[in-house]
């Protein structure tokens, strides 16, 4: 089966001011993210990508723009299923607002129960998502070979529920992931399980440098902004 890279979008005006995206229109990628992006060919350069696949969110495709303009013979498939959760009334919203929303808790602590007022629940967010990969997995072995590697551009919470999946972790474990923007996480299907290859890969250790935690813990709801 084949080996699936996903890479997250650059770091985007929402990460930088807070806000939790989700569907939001509008939000593209900062001067930062569009840096990460140029930088995505060359760290992909080994590899013969058999497929592009993206959320159909501006940031995604702008993210993976580089890597089609270097390399003119790949076309580029938008899937919905892999677009960033529907945080229904929150898209949008400060970050800092949501810390006391009971919900908040329930994200933090047991997301398989979390759903979002006017959205979707996390729930069904990691399912649709899963149910995507597992149909290009067929689709690319099929129209590609068993060995073929394949490029999904996603979001920071679709792709720690694909590696909580991948690993058989509980979807209420998912937060414990960390997947900064335009990191690269690799997973290798077999026919008897999947293989975590990569995870959060960005070649960057300036987001390890200590600073200002959240609170208790508690993980970046949308992925988090990355290094300064």
């Amino acid at each position: 089966m084949p080996t699936l890279i996903l890479l997250r979008h650059g770091r985007s005006t929402a990460n930088t001011a807070g806000l939790l995206a989700g569907w939001t229109p509008g939000v593209v990628l900062d001067e930062r993210g569009r840096e990460q992006a140029a930088s995505v060919p060359s760290r992909l350069a080994a590899l013969p990508l058999a497929e592009v696949v993206t959320s159909p969110l501006t940031r995604c495709r702008e993210t993976v723009q580089p890597l089609l303009d270097a390399r003119p013979a790949l076309t580029v498939r938008e899937d919905e299923r892999i677009g960033e959760a529907h945080y229904g009334d929150w898209s949008g919203r400060k970050l800092g607002e949501l810390t006391g929303e009971p919900l908040m808790d329930l994200v933090q602590s047991h997301p398989s129960a979390a759903a979002f007022p006017g959205g979707e629940s996390m729930r069904a967010m990691a399912h649709r998502a899963a149910e995507a990969v597992r149909e290009w997995n067929a689709r690319v072995e099929r129209d590609h070979g068993a060995d073929a590697v394949y490029l999904m551009c996603s979001h920071g919470d679709i792709i720690k529920s694909l590696v909580a999946d991948a690993l058989g972790l509980h979807l209420d474990l998912f937060q414990r992931i960390s997947v900064e923007p335009c990191s690269i996480t690799v997973i290798r299907y077999t026919r008897l399980r999947p293989f975590l290859l990569r995870l959060g890969d960005t070649g960057d250790f300036a987001s390890l440098v200590p600073r200002e935690a959240p609170p208790e813990g508690d993980a970046p709801v949308g992925g988090g902004a990355g290094a300064p």
